[in-house]
């Protein structure tokens, strides 16, 4: 999993140890950014390392 570049909601939820319905409302929130394709969402790799660093920005939208 280290050379993906995007986590979709379930890996990111395993990643962190919590369930799937949190995993999606970090997302609903904008807690952690994610991108939509369609109905997919995925989460940049990088935001996530941001969330676990405390210092990933209150937005839905990956600045990435």
């Amino acid at each position: 999993r280290e050379d993906r570049l995007v986590y979709s909601v379930k890996e990111m939820a395993e990643l962190l140890g919590v369930g799937r319905s949190t995993a999606y409302e970090l997302v609903r929130s904008g807690s952690i950014a994610s991108l939509r394709f369609g109905r997919r969402i995925v989460i940049p790799k990088i935001a996530l390392q941001r969330l676990l660093d405390g210092s990933e920005p209150a937005s839905n939208n990956c600045g990435c």
